[in-house]
């Protein structure tokens, strides 16, 4: 009979231990396990979104960059270039003021603004999961740093250097790609604002 009851009883016991080992971990990790499940496939996302924000600001920086590069020594002091006839010209200027040629007098004001940009645009970085934002942000940076970049290293001194503008169209103020980019991305915000859509990737309606 004992030898009846163990070998029938045997399933019944590895049953129960079945069913209470799933319960187990259940209520010793729930906080713990949850979390990771929940925050495993946003931390890759959210990484994508900041490797797409510094690839978005590192394109729009070099191209800046190289277009002026091109600029002082090509065009500089030189006859303007007409690309569309009188609707668009090349036409090499230093400005120290702010983007399209407005505020000279405040050079160093507007150096300190686009650095504190640059600063809060890094830190919202470690908040982003939004690729639409990324890449607004991108370009804000980019252009940011490409003007920052001037400031600094171009005459007449540190943090007083003037910006070098090139294109200029007909009946309007000569900016560079810079100033394109950080327009372009100032646009961008506004929409996705509009459209009720956050950094964070969340959306929400007024």
């Amino acid at each position: 009979m004992a030898e009846a009851e163990r070998i029938i009883g045997t399933p019944d016991d590895s049953d129960a231990a079945r069913a209470e080992g799933p319960e187990r971990p259940d209520v010793e990790g729930t906080g713990d396990g949850g979390s990771e499940a929940g925050d495993a496939p946003a931390r890759p996302r959210g990484k994508r979104r900041i490797a797409v924000l510094f690839a978005v600001a590192a394109f729009a920086y070099v191209l800046d960059l190289v277009s002026k590069i091109i600029v002082v020594e090509k065009l500089e002091h030189q006859e303007p270039i007409e690309i569309i006839g009188d609707w668009l010209r090349f036409e090499a200027i230093r400005n120290a003021g702010a983007a399209f040629g407005f505020g000279e007098a405040f050079t160093v004001i507007f150096t300190v603004i686009a650095a504190a940009v640059i600063v809060v645009i890094a830190r919202l970085a470690r908040k982003l999961y939004s690729l639409p934002w990324a890449i607004a942000l991108g370009m804000l940076l980019g252009g940011a740093l490409g003007n920052l970049t001037d400031r600094i290293f171009r005459s007449p001194g540190v943090f007083e250097g003037a910006v070098v503008d090139f294109i200029a169209p007909k009946h309007f103020a000569v900016f560079n790609l810079a100033d394109s980019a950080i327009v372009c991305g100032g646009i961008l915000i506004v929409l996705l604002s509009f459209k009720g859509l956050d950094p964070d990737g969340t959306v929400h309606k007024d």
